[in-house]
């Protein structure tokens, strides 16, 4: 894990090494692979784009159950906060209807982006949504949609790695990284 990483015009600094990232998916598979264990349903991996990549792609290494990869590319962030609106960049890559969906997220914080996802999916006719995500910022989401599978808790800061970026940049790290607010540059 390196000690600081710049990127733009910001520091961070490390907050979750990679080798505790594996373990919690791991932990997120087993509990999906027991649930999933004797039903014939396939469900539909919905990928969020482009945060989501890393954490669906290791998630679907464990699974022992068949699943449909899909993606669709939805955004609310500009620089370091939420706009406060959910735009859709790229629409669903397959047909769900009558198709049970999980959507794998790579956060949920305020929950607007998972409200949203939730009505189009249901509004394309899925049978059943279900919620898998590697961080979820607890207290910050105050939105009634249940999460079915949640990796990690994390303190209400913005982070970068695994997925997630700032400005484009940082989703290649291993490791996540928090804004290092102390860092004059």
């Amino acid at each position: 894990m390196k000690d600081r990483i710049k990127l733009h015009d910001k520091v961070f600094k490390p907050l979750i090494p990679g080798d505790e990232i594996e373990k919690s998916i791991d932990a997120v598979a087993a509990k999906m692979n027991a649930d999933y264990k004797d039903t014939d349903t396939v469900p539909v991996l919905l990928c969020v784009l482009n945060g989501s990549i890393l954490f669906t792609a290791e998630l679907m290494k464990r699974l022992d159950f068949d699943v449909d990869l899909m993606s669709i590319k939805l955004s609310s962030y500009r620089g370091t906060s939420s706009t406060g609106a959910v735009h859709m960049d790229m629409g669903l890559t397959g047909d769900i209807t009558g198709k049970e969906v999980i959507i794998v997220e790579d956060i949920v914080d305020t929950g607007r982006t998972i409200e949203a996802l939730v009505k189009i999916l249901y509004a394309r006719k899925a049978s059943k949504v279900k919620v898998c995500t590697l961080l979820l910022k607890p207290e910050m989401y105050k939105k009634t949609i249940g999460l079915d599978y949640v990796a990690m808790e994390i303190p209400n800061d913005f982070i970068v790695g695994f997925g997630l970026d700032y400005d484009g940049l940082g989703r290649n790290y291993k490791d996540i990284y928090i804004l290092d607010t102390d860092t004059k540059l």
